[in-house]
């Protein structure tokens, strides 16, 4: 299945920096790891913005509960997740 997601990140101002570089750290491994696993297909920054809209391709809204959950940084994110169907005129034969 396929899952657009908008992710707001809003880091408190009082985290000590180490730790929030550790986090940033974690966040970085963790979504290159699922990027390299394909669950992660697309990432793109919003201009302007601490946020990100992605693609998720994953088995049910369970896993991508699991994934989202499992962000370092999900304790100080906002999440909106709309899951995607193949619209009936597109003419690809691909998710991609």
């Amino acid at each position: 299945m396929l899952f657009h997601v908008r992710m707001d990140v809003h880091l408190p101002h009082d985290l000590p920096p180490l730790d929030a570089a550790d986090i940033l750290a974690r966040e970085k491994a963790y979504s290159q790891e699922l990027q390299h696993s394909g669950k992660w297909r697309h990432i793109w920054r919003l201009a302007g913005q601490y946020a990100n809209y992605s693609i998720f391709d994953v088995r049910d809204n369970e896993e991508l509960h699991a994934i989202l959950s499992g962000l370092p940084l999900f304790k100080f994110m906002d999440i909106e997740v709309t899951p995607l169907l193949r619209h009936p005129s597109s003419i690809r034969d691909n998710d991609t």
